[in-house]
C-alpha cells in the first residue's frame, strides 16, 4: 500500500473506530476506539512510510500517532524528534509504543535515556527509567546499580503513579537479573510496599517488587 494517502488512512482509522474498544482503551487513559490488532494489520498492509508517519504523527488522534509508531523508520528521527515525540505523547499506549518501538531501537537511545531520566516532567522522566530498565536487562556494563537503588530508595514511593510504575520496573529488573543487588532489591520493596496492593488478575504476576522478583527468579531455575 505504498503511496497510500493521507486522507484514506485517516478514513480507514475513522472506519474501524469501535464504540465497545473506546470505552475499554479509555479506562486506561487511551482515547481512541481501534482494536490494535486491526490496527496492527492495518499497518502490515502499509508497511514503512516514514512520511506518511511523520504526518500521522502530526495529527492529534490517538489511533493514527499509534499507527504511526508502527509504520516508521526509528532510526530516520533524529533526537531532536524524538524529544519533542515524548512530549507529545498524551496518553500511556502511544508514550509505551513510543518508548519501546521506537527510542529503543534509535542510535540516540543512550543520550536519551541520560536527558530524560533528569527530565522535571515525570512522564519524561519515566521514559528515562524505561530506557535504563532496558539496560539493566540486556546491557548493565557501566550502569552504577547500587546507584540507581539509591535514587530509587529515596524517590520512589513518592513519585508520580507513571515514573513510580517505570521505577519500580527498574527495581523488579535489577533484583531479578543482579544477584549480588538481589536482597537490597526485595528490601527496598518490602519497604516501601509501592503497588504492594494492585489488583492483579489470576494467573499474572503482582507488580510488587518482591512478589516479582522471586517469581522470576523461580522461573529461571524451574526453566
Amino acid at each position: 500500500m505504498a503511496g497510500t494517502t493521507m486522507a484514506e488512512v485517516m478514513a480507514e482509522l475513522a472506519a474501524l473506530e469501535d464504540p465497545r474498544a473506546r470505552e475499554v482503551n479509555e479506562r486506561h487513559g487511551d482515547d481512541h476506539g481501534v482494536n490494535l490488532g486491526k490496527l496492527r494489520a492495518l499497518a502490515k498492509r502499509l508497511k514503512t512510510q516514514q512520511e506518511l508517519a511523520r504526518e500521522l504523527w502530526d495529527t492529534d488522534d490517538t489511533a493514527a500517532k499509534l499507527l504511526a509508531l508502527l509504520i516508521c523508520r526509528p532510526k530516520a528521527f533524529e533526537r531532536a524528534d524524538l524529544d519533542r515525540m515524548v512530549r507529545e505523547a498524551r496518553t500511556p499506549k502511544v508514550h509505551d509504543w513510543l518508548v519501546n518501538y521506537v527510542v529503543k531501537k534509535s542510535p540516540h537511545a543512550e543520550e536519551l535515556r541520560l536527558a530524560w531520566s533528569a527530565d522535571p516532567d515525570p512522564v519524561v522522566a519515566s521514559a528515562g527509567w524505561a530506557l535504563t530498565t532496558e539496560r539493566v536487562a540486556k546491557k548493565p556494563d557501566g550502569l552504577d546499580l547500587a546507584g540507581l537503588l539509591d535514587v530509587i530508595e529515596a524517590e520512589m514511593k513518592a513519585a508520580p503513579d507513571r515514573l513510580q510504575w517505570a521505577m519500580n520496573h527498574c527495581l523488579a529488573q535489577v533484583g531479578i537479573d543482579h544477584p549480588a543487588h538481589r536482597a537490597r532489591a526485595i528490601d527496598i520493596g518490602e519497604r516501601l510496599e509501592v503497588l504492594k496492593d494492585y489488583p492483579t488478575p489470576p494467573n499474572c504476576t503482582s507488580p510488587f517488587a518482591p512478589v516479582w522478583i522471586s517469581e522470576m527468579v523461580r522461573r529461571q531455575r524451574a526453566g
